[in-house]
């Protein structure tokens, strides 16, 4: 396609997008009466509304659909494609790894980035020691995966063999030998979380600093008065204040993480027992061909992410009504 004809499709664009707002001005312009107000606003959601059906809607109709049939997308075979998940060995080593990841890194990210926002709170450098933390979140998973990859480098314990990977050059110095960190099963699955944790401490980090700034100082004098312990003062005022935040945190990394991809593509291609839902999903469905699996997949992410949706509105809507 020449620029030509790109600059032409983009003023087409352009063109049909004044077209709809403004056949949506005329008629908004033109409805009155007691319902009018009703007409007006369904006039402006129906093109957002239209979107969201064609964009969002109808593909996950499809790809629910989609999930009972067979690799070829042919042949209706009901649930055996969700009954493949639960029992075959190598989907139930992909849903433990992802309970793993679920477990373990919102907790521990969250309790990083929280416990770093207290020690540096209000200290002299206080800037430049959230800006070391946060600056992995400027990195994206794939170039955070490679420099990891490089620190997680084995090379054979032989003569003349010099170790490039960080952690196993530092094990050589210490006396030991250098270890193929991301091979052993379940311990690579660690390792590979190690590197969601820290990117996502620094957004909790910047998160929770915001919300421990924003607790009143009478409340914070008024404890120190009463001789309250720091571990009190943590426990008793800043914990509870800083509630909802933390909320927001957790659900939010939560989500991140079972939407995992490309850590796990990126160092290990899921091999060595080191795959995900969401890296099976593609691993089915563009490698092995096998669309039906691959959809199911899809949908038990789709299910999985449903309740940490709904917990963190609920909760919202709770410390909005306080």
């Amino acid at each position: 396609m020449s620029t030509a004809e790109k600059f032409l499709e983009m003023f087409i664009a352009i063109g049909i997008f004044v077209a709809v707002v403004g056949v949506i001005l005329f008629f908004a312009g033109r409805i009155g009466g007691r319902r009018g107000d009703r007409w007006v606003a369904f006039l402006y959601l129906a093109p957002a509304i239209l979107m969201l059906a064609v964009g969002l809607i109808y593909p996950a109709a499809r790809t629910i659909y989609q999930s009972f049939f067979d690799a070829a997308g042919t042949a209706f075979i009901g649930l055996d494609n969700y009954q493949t998940i639960f029992t075959s060995r190598d989907q139930l080593t992909v849903l433990r790894n992802t309970v793993l990841w679920v477990v373990v890194t919102p907790f521990v990210a969250t309790a990083v980035g929280l416990l770093y926002a207290i020690l540096v709170d209000k200290a002299r450098l206080e800037s430049f020691a959230k800006a070391l933390i946060f600056l992995p979140m400027a990195i994206s998973f794939v170039g955070a995966s490679i420099i990891w990859k490089f620190v997680y480098e084995f090379r054979p314990d032989q003569v003349g063999v010099k170790q490039i990977g960080l952690l196993n050059q530092i094990l050589v110095w210490l006396g030991g030998k250098p270890q193929q960190w991301l091979v052993e099963s379940p311990w690579n699955t660690l390792f590979l979380i190690l590197v969601m944790i820290w990117i996502q401490a620094g957004f909790a980090m910047t998160v929770l600093s915001a919300a421990i700034k924003a607790i009143p100082d009478d409340v914070v004098e008024a404890a120190r008065l009463d001789g309250v312990t720091p571990f009190g003062m943590f426990r008793f005022v800043t914990l509870p204040s800083i509630r909802p935040a933390v909320v927001v945190v957790l659900t939010t990394i939560g989500i991140g993480t079972l939407k995992v991809f490309d850590i796990v593509r990126t160092m290990t291609g899921g091999q060595f027992d080191t795959s995900v839902v969401a890296n099976e999903f593609y691993s089915q469905s563009f490698r092995s061909d096998n669309q039906g699996l691959g959809a199911a997949l899809a949908v038990l992410l789709f299910v999985l992410v449903i309740p940490i949706v709904v917990y963190n509105v609920r909760q919202l809507r709770a410390s909005e009504a306080r």
